[in-house]
């Protein structure tokens, strides 16, 4: 179930992004209102969740990558050794997610984002599919840390 959540994950992050990107021509269109919180718009994020750590070196571009790849390696190995189905989904999200974020940073140098939640004129996180599912694979994991492995041990 993790890998099928990653690959899910994976998919839907990459085909958003291209099709906002090159079909909808958002950089032309943006900023695109959906509802009264929520936007559509262009910002190329070169750092990692929320813009933290943001690099503006190709040194700097270089390690999130391979500190992405290597946390996808690591997590793809405790997918394979859990039989929680919570916790192998939440994994998958994870992977998923980071993934897709690689690809973006290998192809365009940042990553994508999008999807602007707002009120009134204060911004409060502008994200994709990946950093979305990211989030939930963390919930879901500490869902299963706090609750659930407190049960499977009785």
């Amino acid at each position: 179930m993790g890998f099928t959540a990653a690959l899910l994950t994976l998919v839907l992050d990459q085909a958003t992004k291209l099709y906002t990107l090159f079909v909808y021509d958002l950089p032309v269109r943006e900023p695109v209102e959906l509802a009264p919180f929520v936007n559509l718009i262009v910002v190329w994020n070169r750092g990692i969740s929320y813009g933290l750590f943001q690099q503006s070196s190709e040194v700097g571009r270089w390690g999130l990558i391979v500190i992405s790849i290597l946390a996808a390696i690591g997590l793809s190995f405790w997918i394979r050794r859990t039989t929680a189905k919570l916790l192998a989904v939440s994994l998958g999200l994870i992977v998923g997610g980071a993934i897709g974020n690689v690809i973006d940073r290998l192809a365009y140098g940042a990553v994508f984002d999008f999807i602007q939640i707002h009120v009134g004129t204060w911004s409060w996180y502008v994200f994709n599919v990946a950093d979305a599912a990211i989030v939930a694979g963390v919930v879901g994991l500490l869902y299963d840390s706090f609750v659930l492995e407190g049960r499977r041990a009785k």
